[in-house]
């Protein structure tokens, strides 16, 4: 990339990160899924259900996608309307994953594109202590996946990446709770 390209991307993740802080941050008391407590929240549906903002999202994410990649897993609830935007933006098949298999009809895990022997990407809005995560990408290697890399839109920087990385996979965030703050404060 030539210095003027990267200023140019610089500028550009600065701005969305503006963008997605403005829009999804709140401060209160939170219960997080890691059963942590925080003062300040990320609520990822307020930037998911804005197409526009959802739009620039992908074209951002399809950057950090490995040219290797077979299939974007998106995990329940919130990494499956990143997951299709980025399908559409990177033309890749997709896959739903369930936090646990449906006890009914197929008893899938996954829906959608198979993933055995497949290289699988999974996809993720916001991750804090990476659990879910971590027990997804379990299930989902169970099921015959090979999965070496995440991706997010907000890494926490609360032990996510660590715990991933202790499994072989490694965790490619579009925006870090410091780009995020850093954002906040221009």
């Amino acid at each position: 990339m030539q210095k003027s390209e990267f200023h140019l991307q610089l500028r550009m993740n600065f701005e969305l990160a503006r963008e997605i802080y403005r829009r999804s941050h709140l401060v209160g008391d939170f219960l997080l899924r890691s059963g942590r407590r925080s003062t300040e929240y990320f609520d990822k549906y307020l930037f998911e259900c804005d197409p526009s903002l959802l739009q620039r999202i992908a074209w951002e994410l399809a950057r950090l996608v490995p040219a290797e990649t077979d299939v974007l897993a998106g995990l329940e609830l919130g990494g499956i309307p990143l997951a299709t935007a980025l399908g559409l933006a990177t033309g890749l098949p997709l896959a739903f994953v369930r936090k646990k298999a449906k006890e009914y009809g197929t008893c899938k895990l996954a829906e959608g594109s198979p993933i055995d022997g497949r290289r699988v990407v999974v996809v993720e809005d916001v991750v804090t202590s990476g659990g879910q995560v971590a027990e997804s990408i379990a299930a989902l290697r169970q099921h015959g996946a090979t999965i070496e890399t995440a991706l997010c839109v907000i890494d926490r920087q609360q032990g996510g990446a660590e715990l991933l990385a202790e499994q072989g996979v490694r965790l490619r965030s579009l925006l870090t709770m410091s780009d995020l703050q850093a954002a906040a404060q221009r």
